[in-house]
């Protein structure tokens, strides 16, 4: 089959055949074990049914992957370069920079941060399926970057659109996610509401006029109205993330532009195993502007 012909072949069609989605979901979510594009793109049947095409797709050369350790061989999926080529033009990857993977050991390297990403979206679309709310595969794009100005970016762990059903009611919500393993220190997670504060308030001005207008906020190019931004925390006891959720309120409270956006935009925290034992849409969420508890979509 030449090169043209595997990209036809592959190329997703409208009934998007299940060696599409898997090609599509690497690419989506950079990588996924077995079992994580099994909860993701087929709930509810066999796990073989993921295993066989990942293993065809595999003798293609369009993906590989790396083996995790201490798990059992569990295997962790993703794109070669020929596989991120043939995706790049993927109608729901448009405008996505292709990320390859060259080799096991850069994977490797990879591996931790994406698959528990990876766990927190899988605790959205479960909820989402559950109470019949619309949140797919596509509706969780990892590793978006945004511009603050003076050459700095916010790079979020992901962004999330998700749409609230409730009879003929609508409601359309999208949320920045960051999703910390407990890796870097608590003042450098607690930074990162900075960061977002500086998003909130960045705007360009024109070049060459004598008297400065602007446009408005930057991040109207991408939402109508700024996500909410929901930090979901594991990798430490239950007594250390309760310090790094403090941590976050303080933030709130002590920095005058997080202030100000903690005024305007819902802010959130969540330890990772509360939403996969208790749902998503569980009262787990701690409102990071106070309060008791209670569901991230009543922040």
């Amino acid at each position: 089959m030449t090169a043209t012909e595997t990209a036809a072949f592959y190329t997703p069609g409208p009934a998007e055949p299940l060696p599409h989605q898997l090609l599509s979901a690497l690419a989506q979510h950079r990588m996924a074990t077995t079992s994580q594009l099994h909860d993701l793109l087929r709930p509810d049947v066999a796990r073989q049914t993921i295993s066989t095409p990942l293993n065809k797709l595999r003798q293609k050369g369009l993906v590989d992957y790396t083996v995790l350790p201490q798990s059992n061989r569990t295997r962790a999926w993703y794109l070669t370069g020929e596989g991120a080529r043939l995706t790049r033009d993927f109608p729901a990857l448009r405008g996505r920079p292709p990320y390859p993977i060259n080799s096991a050991t850069a994977a490797s390297l990879k591996t931790p941060h994406t698959l528990t990403v990876v766990r927190a979206h899988l605790a959205f679309a479960a909820d989402a399926r559950r109470l019949g709310h619309e949140h797919g595969p596509w509706d969780w794009t990892p590793e978006v970057s945004h511009p603050l100005g003076e050459g700095d970016r916010l790079v979020a762990d992901a962004v999330m659109h998700y749409t609230v059903v409730d009879g003929e009611h609508r409601r359309k919500l999208r949320a920045f996610v960051e999703v910390d393993r407990s890796t870097m220190s608590s003042e450098r997670l607690a930074v990162k509401l900075i960061e977002y504060a500086r998003l909130f308030q960045y705007e360009v001005q024109p070049v060459g006029r004598r008297r400065p207008s602007s446009t408005g906020p930057v991040w109207l190019r991408w939402y109508p109205v700024f996500p909410r931004v929901l930090f979901v925390l594991t990798g430490a006891s239950r007594t250390r993330l309760g310090d790094r959720i403090s941590d976050l309120l303080a933030m709130v409270t002590q920095h005058p532009l997080v202030a100000a956006l903690a005024r305007e935009v819902q802010l959130g925290a969540v330890i990772l195993e509360d939403i996969e034992k208790h749902g998503a849409s569980g009262s787990v969420w701690v409102p990071l502007a106070g309060g008791e508890p209670r569901p991230w979509t009543d922040l």
